[in-house]
């Protein structure tokens, strides 16, 4: 895959018009813009930028459905590692960032970016519109890349957002092959020794007799379908789904039994 860059001073990331448009753009056309004013996130939460931010779209494609739910992952995977490769390459104390699943990206406890894929569909094709948004300069309210490197090293040469971009894309187009060859068991591993959650106990709120019901699940990885595996203290295996009423997806999870 070829990627195009395009640079604008405005960019919607991935809402539902947005990304019909994109999809009459070649593959692997990126847009990336300096300030942000009408993004958003899921659910329609409104995601603004200021300067100081990695904010790009690009278009991809694929063809079986069953895979589209994970794109997302490969895309956190491929920003994780493009992040962790740019600081080896300049000599630089390595970033610990981390997926939150399913779309977000943390540094120390706090978020410093979000992924958002959607999809249009055409006759044995979907198009698919990904928006990104990174943390590179921001300190404030929360942390940013520049700052956690000048945490671990005073005086470090501060991240460039274009080196970002050019390392995510160089990883991206790796993880984005084997995924469409191999599927995503084959990025597994890799997948979560980068994310936030492997052995997490999670309190899951059941409804039973028209009472709720708090039980403990230990979370496993992930199903074939994309959501959390889960193991309950009674050794049953759970798929968990969010729902749907919580920013925060780990507390508001519906736990269903997978039947063995």
């Amino acid at each position: 895959m070829n990627f195009l860059l395009n640079r604008s001073n405005w960019a919607t990331l991935c809402f539902p018009s947005s990304c019909r448009n994109f999809a009459k753009l070649p593959v692997g056309v990126v847009c990336a813009t300096d300030v942000q004013f009408k993004g958003r996130g899921r659910s329609k939460n409104v995601w603004e930028s200021p300067p100081g931010c990695l904010m790009f779209s690009f278009t991809s494609q694929m063809s079986d459905a069953r895979k589209l739910p994970l794109m997302q992952y490969v895309v956190c995977l491929a920003m994780t590692e493009a992040i962790k490769d740019l600081c080896c390459a300049k000599g630089l104390p390595e970033l610990d960032v981390r997926i939150k699943w399913p779309n977000d990206l943390y540094l120390k406890g706090l978020k410093v970016g979000g992924i958002l894929c959607t999809s249009s569909y055409e006759p044995k094709v979907y198009n698919i519109c990904t928006g990104i948004g990174l943390n590179v300069d921001n300190e404030k309210p929360t942390t940013c890349l520049n700052a956690a490197l000048q945490e671990l090293k005073a005086n470090s040469p501060r991240l460039k957002r274009e080196d970002i971009l050019a390392s995510f894309f160089n990883k991206f187009e790796v993880l984005f092959d084997i995924f469409s060859n191999q599927g995503f068991q084959a990025l597994e591993e890799q997948y979560y020794n980068s994310w936030l959650h492997s052995g997490q106990r999670v309190v899951v709120q059941d409804a039973h007799e028209g009472q709720s019901v708090n039980s403990v699940v230990t979370i496993k990885g992930l199903t074939p379908s994309g959501y959390l595996y889960a193991v309950g203290e009674d050794g049953k295996s759970y798929e968990l789904h969010p729902d749907g009423n919580s920013f925060d997806f780990f507390t508001g999870l519906v736990r269903r039994k997978i039947d063995a």
